[in-house]
């Protein structure tokens, strides 16, 4: 077997893959059965590369770039002129050794160091009124080796257009190497675990006494568990919402782009098919429909809503198969059956122009989480002969319509999301969204139908003062973040302030997302808090949303961290010092 001609730790020029760039890599690792590097980058981002895909540093030359005398937003690339390999130069006659200096020429590949981190370091500083790079003697240009006219000027915003495409279209799907929720055998145990967490929260929530000493709970008939009748009503309230998602209503926006450079069209009508849904439900009780007929047969509709999202995962499983390598998930193509089968294998399977993980993630149980909680809000009333419903169940009701309306309202900033943008349509997605949203959400106002807490007034103004903050620091920190990814250069964020990557993106260092790391997570926390409050403090069965909360966002917290460090490197560690309290000010 041929030796290794590169060694770790050895500086080279590495092509990006597919595209004609060569970078500046470091070496870091070698696979003998493949024969391919692992490199990395000065801002940590790795990549591997086979060998013929990698040169010597010799073989480049390097140059000073010179700054046009023009606008700082033009620049003139330094060019070596060379000859066209099917001619000979001017008063010579071609030979065979020239013939060869040429196919050596045509075998070298074209170079350009031209970052994106330089490019939008550059901007960052005309942003903050510092002097673009451009303006000081850069050095970070290497010659351009190309067939290119003499004293040819290319725009900047041309050149970083022009990089970003090529990067975004070169970019190719790679197998999950690292492997998140405990690996094979923690997915594996996931499968069932998540299902029997969601079934003992519903029973513990019917019994009197709803203690943790009281475990088990007492146990239903299997026979009771499933009725077909109910089945049928949540394929109906599905297909109810999939026909909303269809209406020509509500515009259509671009995703971000994939990793082949191609961006998804999503239509956004969430909100219209809250109204219409709305409307709905209020025919439905304008007939004298038994709208808590859901808390009557609440467990056997969370059934119902599990075996779908199971034969869901498993279509999406099978199709997947089929989906072409660059639509892949980054996160979920280890290789391993359970474990991509669990976070999703496509990132974004569709049928035709039907997203299935977009539906998913705002439609059927968010909005079945509003219309769940309004018909417990019903069975208080008729269970405790009630003529209004209780203050406690007034609050819960109002603080999680206010979030649900929020969420359908700014329904295009979840484009922006990891789920979206990094996981897969698995089983974790497909079960989280159609049962544990719904049903494991909505665990205060089912609580409360059972036990009855009642609440003064100065109590409950004290709550809402609660939910408002973190609903406020939740609104303002999201809406900072996605005005900011859509547009940097918009001048309402021209007070704010960021660390360029390589990826072309910035890291916020001002405003919330100067203040913490994850605001938005904050605030998350404080209103589920306030939800949970009403409940009183008789048993801890409430707050499991409160501490499944935290316990979830720190896990999120800590897969950002991974997953930014990856991704932004040096970059990341820099904005690390620069914000050091992640969700918590001053305490984490």
């Amino acid at each position: 077997m041929p030796s290794r001609k590169f060694a770790d730790g050895e500086v080279v020029m590495g092509r990006w893959p597919g595209g004609v760039l060569y970078y500046e890599l470091q070496v870091t690792g070698y696979n003998d059965a493949s024969r391919v590097y692992t490199l990395k980058y000065e801002d940590g981002t790795e990549l591997e590369l086979k060998e013929s895909e990698i040169r010597a540093q010799s073989q480049f030359k390097r140059r000073k770039s010179q700054s046009s005398s023009g606008s700082p937003s033009r620049r003139r690339i330094s060019k070596v002129q060379s000859r066209s390999p099917g001619r000979p130069a001017k008063g010579r006659r071609r030979s065979s050794s020239q013939g060869r200096d040429h196919k050596d020429d045509k075998e070298k590949t074209i170079q350009l160091v031209l970052v994106l981190f330089k490019l939008s370091e550059n901007n960052t500083r005309r942003y903050n009124g510092e002097p673009d790079s451009t303006e000081r003697n850069d050095t970070s240009l290497v010659s351009v080796e190309r067939n290119l006219e003499p004293d040819l000027e290319i725009e900047h915003e041309r050149e970083e257009k022009k990089i970003k495409e090529k990067i975004f279209k070169t970019i190719k799907t790679s197998k999950t190497k690292e492997l998140e929720f405990g690996g094979r055998i923690g997915t594996f145990t996931l499968i069932f675990f998540l299902p029997a967490t969601v079934f003992y929260l519903l029973l513990m929530c019917k019994q009197e006494d709803p203690s943790l000493m009281n475990f088990p709970p007492p146990l239903p008939a299997l026979e009771s568990l499933w009725e077909t009748r109910v089945f049928g009503v949540f394929l109906l309230w599905f297909f109810l919402q999939a026909l909303f998602y269809l209406l020509p209503v509500g515009k259509v926006v671009e995703g971000l782009p994939l990793s082949n450079g191609r961006r998804l069209h999503y239509r956004i009508n969430g909100f219209y098919a809250f109204v219409l849904t709305a409307a709905a439900i209020g025919i439905l009780l304008y007939f004298q429909f038994e709208l808590h007929y859901l808390y009557d047969h609440f467990m056997q509709f969370a059934v119902s809503a599990a075996a779908f999202s199971m034969g869901l995962s498993i279509y999406l499983y099978i199709q997947s198969l089929k989906a072409p390598e660059e639509e892949l998930a980054p996160s979920g193509n280890s290789g391993y059956l359970v474990y991509d089968f669990f976070t999703g294998h496509e990132l974004n399977p569709r049928i035709g122009s039907f997203d299935l993980k977009y539906f998913c993630e705002l439609r059927p149980g968010l909005i079945g989480w509003v219309v769940i909680n309004l018909a417990m809000l019903l069975a208080e009333m008729k269970i405790h002969n009630q003529s209004t419903p209780s203050l406690s169940m007034v609050l819960v009701n109002s603080f999680q319509l206010l979030y649900v309306v929020d969420a359908l309202w700014n329904e295009e900033a979840v484009l922006t999301t990891m789920d979206i943008t990094h996981d897969g349509f698995g089983f974790m997605l497909a079960f989280g969204d159609l049962v544990w949203v719904p049903f494991v959400y909505s665990l205060q106002a089912f609580y409360l139908v059972g036990h009855p807490t009642a609440i003064s007034w100065p109590v409950a103004a004290a709550i809402t003062v609660l939910n408002c903050v973190g609903y406020y620091i939740f609104r303002s920190a999201n809406s900072q973040k996605n005005s900011f990814r859509r547009n940097p250069a918009d001048p309402k964020l021209a007070h704010l302030k960021f660390i360029p990557t390589a990826t072309g993106k910035g890291l916020l260092v001002t405003g919330w997302w100067g203040f913490v790391r994850h605001p938005n997570y904050l605030g998350d926390i404080i209103m589920a808090l306030a939800w949970s409050l009403p409940c009183g403090f008789n048993h801890i069965l409430p707050y499991f949303y409160v501490i499944y909360f935290i316990c979830l966002l720190v896990h999120r917290e800590a897969r950002d961290e991974h997953h930014c460090k990856q991704k932004y490197g040096l970059a990341w560690e820099r904005y690390c010092r620069r914000v050091p309290y992640r969700i918590f000010p001053y305490i984490y």
